[in-house]
């Protein structure tokens, strides 16, 4: 199978929007890795790129490579996990994981699928992850909205996404009515002023 096939699509630039900060684009660093567990050796980094995002089930077959270790160690390995990865499942490996990983994703197949809300969501909450959670796959521009209410604090968008139009989407609202990753709802005595 060649590089191509095995990287996944998404737009130049990620858009990032930080728990206490304001949303900005940022060129994207990490290739997207979508190699099955079978496989045994990262994919050879082109177009610049350094930094890679491989798949959590390759992560758990391969992590205690020593190549792997070292270049986790320096910032060049992240992990991804898909819509169906039990993280709850390998609690302790997540656990380890939060030590090393300069980044974590979580990949929607389909823009209508949200468990990876909920992935974000547990790694906040149960796991206390503070580092980066990008959404990765299709994701659209309705979705960051709700994504950065659960925990996600950057987006590959997908390739036809405009990235313009995405920047907006967090001024739309100034009130919360409930609680998120980012800040507790807006107060009644606020509501009515």
């Amino acid at each position: 199978m060649s590089l191509t096939t095995n990287i996944m699509a998404t737009h130049e630039q990620i858009l990032h929007f930080p728990k206490d900060g304001k949303p900005s684009l940022a060129a994207n660093e990490w290739l997207i890795w979508s190699g099955s567990q079978d496989e045994g050796s990262l994919p050879d980094l082109e177009h610049g790129k350094k930094k890679v995002l491989v798949p959590f089930t390759w992560w758990i077959s391969h992590h205690h490579e020593a190549d792997i270790q070292a270049k986790t160690k320096n910032g060049q390995i992240g992990v991804w996990f898909a819509a169906d990865d039990d993280i709850l499942k390998h609690t302790e490996l997540v656990e380890q994981g939060k030590q090393v990983w300069p980044l974590v994703a979580a990949h929607f197949p389909i823009f209508r699928d949200g468990r990876s809300f909920s992935t974000a969501a547990l790694l906040r909450d149960r796991f206390q992850w503070t580092g980066e959670i990008r959404a990765i796959g299709d994701v659209l521009i309705d979705q960051l909205l709700q994504g950065a209410r659960v925990g996600f604090d950057s987006f590959a968008l997908r390739p036809d996404q405009k990235t313009d139009v995405a920047l907006k989407q967090f001024d739309l609202f100034s009130v919360t009515t409930q609680n998120t990753w980012r800040s507790q709802r807006t107060t009644r005595s606020m509501l009515s002023a």
